[in-house]
């Protein structure tokens, strides 16, 4: 199985383990699975770093890749072939990151990690990740 984290449950997975669903976690943590973090995290990521919503130990350009590596998460580039897909989902939810990610979860045959509720709403494949 393939699987894509959403921002939030990645960052979960570092800060706040306990607030992932158990399979969440035995997903996450299970190197059988092909579990990956794209790019649109780590854009996400070093926005909300710049503006001052988000905290971390390090810059972005050096924490998210050694995250990554600990726990052997694989990267996902986005394309144009992502970014453009975006333009056929239904307006449920306004955030450019979400979408952008459940795009790529849809084109890549992925089910998406998540705790969001608003991403229930699209035709995607989802394992809930919140508890």
């Amino acid at each position: 199985m393939k699987y894509l984290l959403d921002t939030g449950i990645w960052l979960w997975s570092l800060w706040a383990p306990e607030r992932i669903s158990r399979h969440g976690r035995e997903v996450i943590a299970d190197l059988r699975h092909e579990v990956f973090l794209s790019a649109v995290t780590s854009w996400e990521v070093a926005i909300k770093t710049a503006a001052g919503k988000l905290q971390l130990p390090e810059v972005p350009g050096t924490y998210v890749p050694r995250r990554m590596a600990d726990q052997g998460l694989r990267p996902l580039p986005i394309s144009h072939q992502h970014a453009l897909a975006v333009f056929g989902l239904p307006d449920h939810h306004r955030d450019p990151f979400d979408r952008l990610l459940i795009a790529q979860a849809n084109l890549e045959n992925m089910i998406l990690i998540t705790a969001d509720r608003m991403i229930e709403r699209y035709s995607v494949e989802i394992l809930w990740g919140g508890k």
